[in-house]
């Protein structure tokens, strides 16, 4: 066969989620950067609302906007749907659930640790929930199908002796 008579050559760009390691520096950024910024909104509130409604609607503000961010920026997702916010919340609450277990277990074995080891216990353990958080997201939030791809793919195809580049959707 010549080359007038067949295809040959395919060179295809296909696009996949981000990689881990970027997709985490991300959750990273703007999770903490939504921390910062609840934690200013908590302050800036104070004495406005009773100090636990305050803590509710900040945090439930701040979660939503995270699992924004982290759909759109940290995996590439698209806009996030109802179903991604719920999830996202929930591992939000688990993660909560979490990091109070740890401080409760804390003061369970220990009668009045230092501030040192209350600091400690409390960053180890939201570290732990939050890298929990990161696969959660990952692999069931915001995976996306086998083969699916964000960027449509281009494909280098050699026909009639000349290189065409097709866009494939």
């Amino acid at each position: 066969m010549n080359n007038r008579s067949r295809v040959a050559g395919q060179d295809t760009a296909n696009s996949t989620a981000p990689g881990t390691v970027a997709s985490f520096v991300r959750f990273v950024v703007f999770g903490g950067g939504t921390g910062l910024a609840s934690s200013a909104a908590l302050v800036a509130l104070n004495g406005t609302l009773p100090l636990v409604v305050t803590n509710a609607v900040v945090t439930a503000a701040g979660t939503v906007l995270a699992t924004e961010l982290h759909s759109r920026f940290s995996f590439r997702a698209g806009r996030a749907n109802l179903k991604a916010h719920v999830q996202a919340g929930g591992s939000a609450l688990v993660a909560y659930l979490f990091t109070t277990a740890a401080m409760l277990g804390l003061h369970a074995v220990q009668a009045a640790p230092s501030i040192m080891v209350e600091q400690a216990t409390y960053l180890t353990a939201s570290g732990v929930a939050g890298l929990a958080r990161f696969v959660f997201l990952r692999l069931a939030v915001f995976a996306r199908p086998r083969g699916a791809s964000t960027v449509t793919s281009t494909t280098r195809t050699r026909v009639l002796g000349r290189d065409a580049l097709v866009a494939a959707a």
